[in-house]
């Protein structure tokens, strides 16, 4: 206590300042809610972008090899446009599930410090479950995750080697040849779009717990 003030006066003091350091501490963990909820929607179109850009990839390279192609040239120049369009929309994606699971380590680690503020072992514990509920609930993000970083890898791989076969050799020879590949890279991409859904159900599904007020 500083010399002059009376008890009393230091103890609205005290109780002033601990009401503004935990609207503080409200306010932070409310804002790491929101900033992780604005990722997730970011990462969950991306995602929906990848699934509808597999298919334009995926449909510009059966095109070069499709019967009667009369302008291999324009439709390899088309292919080549969406295999660049697929590889930048990875790398923000993949940037955007880094940055996500980063804030849910925040927030969650937020929410356990203000925990340790409650005085009412009720709320105390209501807090707590709540908090592993969710838990649970990003969690299967994770577990959806599983394997597709490698898929999607493994689908630029495939399509990237095409691009660079084909603007070599744009013969009717070459792209003769190169049919099983170009089979075998579709099927990649679908492989990838299968992978991706339990992520978008994943993801939809924490939002929904993170809403407030309805919104998402």
């Amino acid at each position: 206590m500083k010399p002059g003030m009376t008890p009393e006066v230091f103890f609205k003091a005290t109780i002033l300042g601990t009401a503004l350091l935990l609207a503080g501490c409200a306010t932070s963990g409310n804002q790491k809610s929101a900033d992780t909820r604005a990722t997730m929607k970011d990462v969950q179109q991306d995602y929906a972008q990848a699934l509808a850009q597999v298919d334009a990839t995926n449909g510009s390279l059966e095109a070069i090899v499709a019967p009667g192609q009369s302008d291999e040239k324009k439709a390899f120049e088309n292919y080549s446009d969406n295999v660049n369009k697929m590889d930048d929309l990875g790398k923000r994606l993949f940037e955007r599930a880094d940055q996500m699971r980063v804030q849910q380590r925040n927030y969650f680690e937020e929410w356990r410090m203000q925990g340790n503020t409650y005085t009412n072992p009720q709320i105390q514990a209501l807090s707590e479950q709540r908090r592993a509920d969710l838990n649970v609930t990003f969690a299967h993000i994770t577990e959806a995750s599983v394997g597709v970083k490698g898929s999607f890898k493994d689908y630029m791989s495939h399509i990237g080697q095409i691009k660079t076969y084909l603007s070599n050799d744009l013969t009717t020879k070459g792209v003769g040849s190169i049919s099983p590949d170009v089979q075998q890279a579709v099927a990649d991409g679908a492989k990838l779009k299968d992978a991706v859904q339990p992520v978008i159900s994943s993801i939809d599904d924490a939002r929904a717990e993170m809403a407030q007020g309805g919104n998402q």
